[in-house]
């Protein structure tokens, strides 16, 4: 099983999405800085999660989504931030 995830920043008011194996793992990984670039958002929380049977299939989501931009792809789905 593959995820496509959006991670939501309040420090930075950003958006990530990625695609992993593990979601649990990736998370903990942008929650421990591992690159430069999350750890100035710390803390990330998971606001959008989508299974997949295949890497290739989470891999087109997250293009999908890069392209359209996540908030906006959010808010095509109706979703809010809490």
């Amino acid at each position: 099983m593959y995820y496509t995830y959006i991670l939501y920043s309040e420090k930075l008011a950003v958006f990530y999405t990625g695609h992993t194996k593990d979601m649990e793992r990736r998370l903990e990984e942008h929650n421990r800085g591992k690159s430069a670039f999350a750890a100035k958002g710390m803390p990330w929380r998971v606001v959008y999660r989508f299974e997949a049977s295949s890497r290739a299939d989470a891999a087109k989501l997250e293009r999908k989504i890069k392209k359209r931009g996540a908030q906006r792809f959010l808010r095509d789905l109706n979703l809010q931030l809490a």
